[in-house]
Parts: structure tokens; sequence; C-alpha cells
């Protein structure tokens, strides 16, 4: 029987999907109260740990009714940078940008992750948990793999401990791509798809990718890690999957990587979000 990286087989791993609506020193995790890094912060606490975030969304609600101890970021400022990370025995790093906006784009992200692990290791944080992605790679035509994979680099040459986490797909509560799939599923005809849609992706629940960091956080070893679940999907079978579950199966269809992008501009004013950057259309 497949297991994924937390032991959990491929019936359990589809009930996942089903079920998706659709210390006495201080971890220090980055992220606020968002996706992945909620998971991680919750794992924490039951196990008893105190947690400190660093955050630029001072203003998000906080879920933990105050038992994680919130600081701003301070990337101008890296003494102050360095003393909010002063005690740590792990760095969980969360921090990144989907897509380019106008006032935070990738290369942002790079040279501010850069200056958090110099200050991570300035201020002897014991270890670094970071969340990667799958298939990095710094030749990479998009900037998002390679901002990925040049933080990557820079941290397994930078003298700290680490732990590499590569996801593929997250999927739980507040994910984004397959409750964009269920979305589209629900209120149109058709779907559409790129190439053939046979690329594969390995999806794993959030809160699977956060037991894994967190048990990650308590070894000394580097380790670069694939995070991925047990079953493997094509992007077609993933849409055939969800369509199921949520009772509106839908003809898939071929598209042009314009019209497809145009699609995805107009849904995304629908839905006040982006769905698909002109890059990733044309990749």
């Amino acid at each position: 029987m497949t297991k994924g990286p937390n032991g959990e087989d491929k019936d359990a791993a589809r009930e996942r999907l089903r079920g998706n609506h659709v210390g006495p020193r201080t971890p220090r995790h980055h992220g606020r109260f968002r996706y992945s890094g909620k998971y991680i912060a919750r794992r924490l606490l039951d196990q008893g740990r105190r947690v400190r975030t660093l955050t630029d969304s001072g203003g998000r609600a906080n879920p933990f009714a105050g038992q994680v101890e919130v600081c701003p970021y301070h990337f101008a400022d890296a003494a102050k940078l360095v003393d909010a990370l002063r005690g740590a025995a792990v760095l969980y790093n969360t921090y990144w940008v989907r897509f380019n906006y106008t006032n935070f784009k990738h290369a942002t992200a790079v040279e501010n992750t850069l200056a958090l692990f110099d200050a991570a290791k300035r201020a002897g944080v014991g270890r670094v948990v970071h969340v990667s992605i799958t298939n990095p790679s710094e030749e990479s035509p998009l900037e998002y793999f390679r901002g990925k994979a040049i933080l990557e680099r820079a941290l397994r040459e930078s003298g700290l401990s680490y732990a590499i986490l590569r996801p593929a797909v997250l999927f739980g509560h507040e994910d984004v791509l397959i409750n964009n799939i269920a979305w589209a599923l629900r209120r149109l005809p058709v779907f559409g798809v790129f190439g053939d849609g046979q690329y594969r992706l390995q999806p794993i629940h959030v809160d699977d990718l956060a037991q894994l960091a967190v048990e990650q956080g308590r070894q000394t070893s580097d380790r670069v890690i694939d995070a991925i679940g047990p079953e493997t999907f094509t992007y077609r079978e993933l849409v055939r999957q969800i369509g199921a579950i949520i009772g509106k199966p839908r003809p898939i269809m071929r598209v042009p990587p314009a019209v497809g992008y145009m699609v995805g501009r107009l849904l995304g004013r629908l839905l006040g979000d982006v769905l698909l950057t002109r890059k990733k259309s044309t990749a």
C-alpha cells in the first residue's frame, strides 16, 4: 500500500480530498495566520510550545486568542529583525508571494527572505524549516520557481541547520487551486485545460505539511524533502475527481493559452483573485 510522507494511504488521502471544503525556547513562525502557517502554529501550540509570528499583516484576525506573540518583520531594520528572532529554537518560514503585485513582487520576497536567513544566523536560531516548491530551478522561465531555487541555495550555503520542504499542491479548507477548480466546475458548462492535461500532481493536505514541518523542526540533520501526498493525479484526473466529489462532473476541453488567459482574467475579476498569469498560461 502506497503511503505519503506521514504514513497516509491512498484511500485516506482521497477521503481528505473529499472532505475539503473545496519548549522553553520559542519557535518563530512566519506567515501570520495565513494558510500553511496557521496549521504549523496550531501544531506547535498543541505541543505546548511558545510561538511568535513575524508579519506584515498586523490587522489580520488572530485565531489563537492571544496565544501567539505577534511582531512586525522589520525588514528595513536589520538590528530589529535580529532581535525579533533572538532566542528562537526554530524558524518556520512560509513567507512568499503567489504572484507579482503592484507593491509586492517575487524579487522583493527573495530579498526579504535572504535578509531573514541572515538575521536568523546572527540571532543564533537553531534551525530553519523552509517551505519551498517542487522542482525549483534557477534556470526556470518562471520567476516563482527561480526565486524559490535562489532561496534554497542561500539556505544551504548559510551554515544554518535546515530542512527544506517541497510541496507541489496543497489542499485544505482555505486552499486556492482546488477551491478555484471547484468554483469553476459549479458555474461553467465545461472546464478548460492547457495542453493534454496529463501533467502530474501529488497534492498534500495542509495539515500533513504542518505535521512534517514540526517533525523536521525537532531534527538536526540537513534535509531536502519532497512534501507530496500518496496519490498522484494528472490534472485532468484531479478535475474529474473534484467534479465527482461536488456532484458537478463537466466535459474537459483543451483550450489555447491565450483563450485560457482571457477566461482566467475574467473569472479572477469575478472572484476578486488572480487565477492565472500570462507567464503561467504559456509556460
